[in-house]
This record gives C-alpha cells, structure tokens and sequence, in this order.
C-alpha cells in the first residue's frame, strides 16, 4: 500500500504543479461553476461538444492541491468521451470516492483515476476530489452552477 501512497503523492503534486487543461474555452458550449465552501475550492468547467461527444474541458480556478489534480486528470480522461461514456465514469468516481465501489474487484472503466481511491480514508478530502467532477457533470445537464454544501 506504501508504493500506492506514493504514486497518489506524487500525481497529486505533479498534477497540482501543473495542471492539465488549465484555461478557458472561447465558445464553449457548456460551463457550470463548482464551489466548496468549507475549503475554499472553487471552479468553472468549461465544455465544447461535437454533436454528443466531449471535444475538449477546461477548468479554471483555484483550490487545494487535490482538488487540482482531480480536475486536471478529470479533464484529460473526458476529451472524446460520449456524454453517456462521461456519465458512467462520473457515477464510478463519485462511488469510488464515497466507498460504493471497489476498484479492485468491481468492474470498472476508471484506469489511472483509480489513484484517487485512497481519498475515501481521508472524509475531509471526498469534496475536495469529487468538485470538479460534480461540475463537469452539472454541465453537461445544463445546469450553471454546483456546491458541495
């Protein structure tokens, strides 16, 4: 477990450092703000989509270095993804980050997001993974804007 502990470390740091998709989209077809009052996090995701297909997401804003890195890698595995591709990947990381599914014995299309998992042993921090991805799908719905009161 020491050896994952480091790799979530280190993806966490790099992808915080810098972080993947970090801008704004001109004329995106979709945006949603996400905001975590309890921590400070705060973001805005931006979507262009390609008839039923994610184009391209973006992120801008700011927040801990968990909150970064989830949305950096978030934005990198969405690219291509169908809209119903991208609802079962936001249902597998929010049951993932709440302890609904084990990604070693459930099936699961999580691939490198599953370093995430250890986030379940530190409760404080569910929010601070999950924003991005509640966002992102508050977007895709239409919706403008998502907290995690």
């Amino acid at each position: 477990m020491s050896e994952l502990n480091d790799l979530y470390q280190e993806t966490i740091l790099e992808h915080n450092k810098n972080p993947r998709n970090f801008r704004e989209i001109e004329g995106a077809d979709r945006m949603a703000d996400g905001n975590n009052p309890l921590c400070g996090d705060a973001l805005r995701v931006y979507v262009k989509m390609d008839g039923d297909t994610v184009s391209d997401v973006a992120f801008k804003g700011s927040g801990c270095a968990i909150s970064k890195a989830s949305a950096s890698m978030m934005t990198q595995v969405m690219k291509g993804k169908t809209r119903e591709e991208a609802e079962v990947l936001f249902d597998e990381f929010h049951r993932m980050v709440t302890g609904g599914l084990d990604v070693e014995t459930d099936e699961n299309h999580l691939g490198k997001l599953k370093i995430f998992a250890g986030v379940l042993e530190f409760p404080a921090r569910v929010k601070c993974a999950s924003l991005s991805w509640h966002t992102l799908d508050a977007a895709l719905h239409g919706d403008a804007e998502v907290s995690t009161e």
